[in-house]
């Protein structure tokens, strides 16, 4: 099992959930906490919905995106992509 940097929160498992990244202790993806809280930002109804989270666990996975839209955008920078030299 592989534990990201997030507070050791958020955890990749390929027995859980084919190895998307989970609030750890339960199934609860990265991706449903993001999603839902794009439709409906209200943190008293994602707690209700699912009370095993907590708002570390909510922080964990704003952080865990931003992470991953920083090393996506490093990795497509295009000085990084050009592994050849440009021919004339």
């Amino acid at each position: 099992m592989k534990t990201l940097p997030q507070k050791d929160r958020i955890v990749r498992d390929p027995r859980i959930l084919v190895g998307k990244p989970v609030v750890k202790g339960t199934r609860i993806p990265v991706d449903l906490v993001l999603a839902y809280l794009a439709r409906n930002p209200n943190f008293d109804e994602l707690f209700a919905d699912y009370p095993r989270l907590t708002l570390d666990d909510v922080k964990a996975c704003l952080g865990y995106a931003g992470a991953a839209i920083e090393e996506r955008e490093r990795n497509q920078h295009p000085l990084k992509r050009q592994t050849t030299s440009p021919v004339a």
